[in-house]
């Protein structure tokens, strides 16, 4: 049994489609408060079906922030989210922060180096090297904290040390206090199994087609530049890849669901290392309104 309090934020992590956000809408509609996001991609607009953004009926049903609210073309960091999220730590309704991207729960919860932003000279020349170029240039004990198939990170990785001087490992260990400390929050990680997810991640991607997401595509298509951060939503590059004529929309949706998986699976992984201290949830075939406790006030 979890207990959540009014007066307390919670976070809740977890895998892409596993149903965070509908875990959050629940406590947002039995208790109140400000669903924020956590998520890297959901920030931008332009790709509100394939990132998932809540929508109409969601946003109706309880206040959302941090939502699209990036341009496409924008570049976004997660020093540039702990800064968008800080506000609605002092606020007056209690934040429900929520999202699949573990390193912007790491940084909220264990503190973030005040790194120097990447000059864009640098940025192109990181821009044209292969994933494997970028890890051999990479400190041993900084590549042995990443994620090596995750490109973004590996890249940023890249970025700091030539950038700087320092490994991002160095700027890691001389990281300033939390903006958030693990225990002044309730802290929830949903636990889905393989199977479970595999098959809801397929049903989600055939929903997002359904919803327009190859016309939504199609709108993005002028503006399309795989080297932006939101170019990098699942399904993005899939679908790109069937408007040039370079895939069939079968071979699309089976590349985009693979790659959704993998994703999970490097979440999943990411979770089980970092979250140790976290509320483990398992929600394959639990009763969320018998898991949670809801109180006037308790402490965690």
């Amino acid at each position: 049994m979890i207990t959540i309090s009014p007066h307390k934020p919670v976070l809740i992590a977890g895998p892409t489609a596993s149903g965070k956000s509908a875990l959050a809408l629940h406590i947002a509609k039995q208790q109140g408060g400000l669903i924020v996001n956590a998520d890297a991609l959901q920030v931008f607009d332009g790709w509100r079906i394939l990132t998932a953004r809540p929508d109409a009926a969601d946003i109706k049903a309880a206040p959302h922030a941090l939502y699209g609210h990036v341009p496409f073309d924008a570049a976004y960091s997660v020093g540039h989210w702990l800064r968008d999220v800080a506000p609605f730590l002092q606020g007056t309704a209690r934040p429900i922060i929520v999202g699949g991207t573990g390193l912007n729960f790491h940084a909220l919860t264990k503190g973030l180096a005040d790194i120097p932003p990447t000059p864009d000279a640098l940025r192109t020349r990181a821009n044209a090297l292969s994933l494997n170029d970028l890890l051999a240039d990479i400190d041993a004990e900084t590549r042995d904290r990443l994620d090596i198939q995750n490109r973004v990170r590996v890249q940023r990785a890249w970025e700091v040390l030539k950038a700087t001087g320092q490994s991002l490992a160095d700027w890691q260990d001389n990281t300033p206090p939390p903006l958030l400390p693990a225990a002044a929050a309730t802290l929830i990680t949903l636990d889905a199994p393989k199977d479970w997810l595999n098959a809801r991640i397929t049903k989600r991607f055939d929903m997002m087609l359904a919803q327009g997401a190859l016309d939504e595509a199609r709108a993005m298509r002028r503006h399309w530049n795989p080297d932006h951060l939101s170019s990098k939503a699942i399904g993005a590059p899939e679908l790109m890849g069937h408007l040039d004529g370079r895939l069939t929309l079968k071979e699309a949706r089976e590349a985009a669901i693979i790659a959704s998986r993998q994703y999970a699976k490097r979440q999943r992984t990411w979770f089980r290392s970092r979250h140790k201290d976290w509320h483990n949830l398992p929600i394959a075939s639990a009763d969320i309104s018998a898991t949670l406790c809801f109180v006037d006030d308790a402490a965690d």
